[in-house]
This record gives C-alpha cells, sequence and structure tokens, in this order.
C-alpha cells in the first residue's frame, strides 16, 4: 500500500518538514482563532458536501488517491499562469491590490471582510503576501465557499480543468472524512488506510503519524484549509517529474 507511482516523490516523505515549518509559523505569527470564522464556514460546506454526495465516492482507497496525482498535478500547475498574471511586479508574491484586482477580473464578489479572512488564512508565513502554493489554496477555498452553481466560479477562472482539479481534492477530503462533520480526526484517517481491505490492516500508527504531519496546530482536528496546504505538498506541485525521489 502507498507504493509512489514511478518518477514521483513518495506522497507522505515531505509532510513532516513542512508541517513543523508551517506549524511554527502559525503559532508565531497569529492566533488559531483569527481562522475560526473561515474555517466553520468551510466546515459547514463539506458537511453539505459530504450528505449531497449520499455515500457516493470516486475514491475506495489511498492508492486510488495517488493514481489521481499525475492528473491533479497537471490541473494545479495551470493556475501558475494566472498567478503569474496579478503578481504585475514579479516579486513571486501578490499583495492585497493585486488580490483586488484578480478578484474583480474574474468577477468573484466577496465581502471585504471575506477577502481579509482569505488573506490571512492563506498567507502562512505573514509576509503580506500570497505566494503560488498559498495562491492555489485561496482559489479552491474561494471555489468551495462561493459555488459554481450559485456564482459560476469556474468560467470566471475560464478553465473547466481547474472546476475538475478542485471537485477531485474536495473528493479527497470527503474520502478521508469518514463521519462527515467537516473535519478530519486520527480515527477517520486510521478507518481511511484500512479502506477498501480492513481485513489487511495498516498499522495505526502510521496513520496516525499522517495525521499529526497535517494538523500544524496540534488541535486534534484538520481543517479543509491545513489539509490543502499538505495535499499540494502531497500532490508535488514543484517537483520535476523526471527525477525519482531516492528518500526511503
Amino acid at each position: 500500500m502507498l507504493e509512489k507511482l514511478p518518477g514521483t516523490p513518495h506522497p507522505w516523505l515531505s509532510l513532516k518538514s513542512l508541517s513543523i515549518k508551517v506549524g511554527s509559523m502559525l503559532c508565531r505569527c497569529r492566533s488559531p482563532n483569527k481562522y475560526k470564522r473561515l474555517d466553520a464556514k468551510l466546515e459547514r460546506k463539506m458537511v453539505e458536501a459530504k450528505k449531497g454526495s449520499s455515500g457516493h465516492h470516486n475514491f475506495k482507497s489511498i492508492d486510488s488517491i495517488i493514481m489521481e496525482f499525475p492528473q491533479l498535478r497537471d490541473g494545479l500547475k495551470n493556475i501558475r499562469a494566472v498567478f503569474e498574471q496579478y503578481d504585475e511586479d514579479s516579486s513571486g508574491t501578490i499583495d492585497r491590490d493585486e488580490l483586488n484586482k484578480c478578484l474583480q477580473k474574474l468577477q468573484l464578489h466577496l465581502m471585504e471582510e471575506e477577502v481579509e479572512d482569505l488573506f490571512h488564512s492563506c498567507d502562512i508565513d505573514g509576509s503580506e503576501g500570497i505566494q503560488f502554493n498559498e495562491f492555489i489554496v485561496l482559489l479552491c477555498l474561494i471555489y468551495l465557499l462561493k459555488g459554481p452553481s450559485s456564482s459560476h466560479t469556474t468560467s470566471r477562472l475560464g478553465s473547466p480543468q481547474l472546476e475538475v482539479t478542485f471537485d477531485t481534492i474536495i473528493e479527497v477530503f470527503l474520502f478521508l472524512d469518514k463521519n462527515g462533520d467537516g473535519k478530519l480526526n486520527k480515527s477517520d484517517m486510521v478507518k481511511a488506510f484500512n479502506d477498501p481491505s480492513p481485513r489487511e490492516k495498516s498499522p495505526s500508527h502510521i496513520a496516525r503519524t499522517r495525521f499529526k504531519e497535517m494538523d500544524w496546530d496540534k488541535n486534534g482536528k484538520v481543517s479543509f484549509r491545513e489539509f490543502l496546504f499538505a495535499f499540494i505538498n502531497w500532490v508535488g506541485i514543484d517537483t520535476d517529474e523526471e527525477v525519482p525521489h531516492t528518500g526511503t
């Protein structure tokens, strides 16, 4: 289980170092309470999505998720052109003014409070600028919060592939969220790692370790926002596919 695809990094190898780094940033830069409002909205959206799925999932196991990595990687890389378009000063980050221009151009009408919540929750290093990985998370959060049916988010982004990519990421979260409460816990991870072969159980400490790597604020729960940052790193959008990972 969890064998890596040829030419791709093992999905879990780099999560620990990332989680330590980002977790330290989150604790140092701002209080977790500042995320509560946004994370509560995300939880409600994920609960609604879980109910709407009626128990049907495209994913049956962790391995089936890994098989989607090449397509997910391609879809996420396509966002870079959008990022570079609105990074007007080519600084490698998008500041508030550039973000507002981006949202206006994409006709994503958000309240000022919503924009501030999204900016702060995605600016994980407190640099007052949104980097590429953070921009992916921000767009996915907007996609989930606004919904394509009500705001035509996909057509405004001009990318049907992006809709498919974000929907797939949401489905991964729903697969992991076994109790359907809109957030992940250790029990969810253990169950997900044992699907679809409960008779051939993976050691529970593996799933618990993976969970710990995503639980940056160490509160025993992983929000969709926390999951997104970890999952993007898991997929490996900045990885050269021609160079296999040599880690063990």
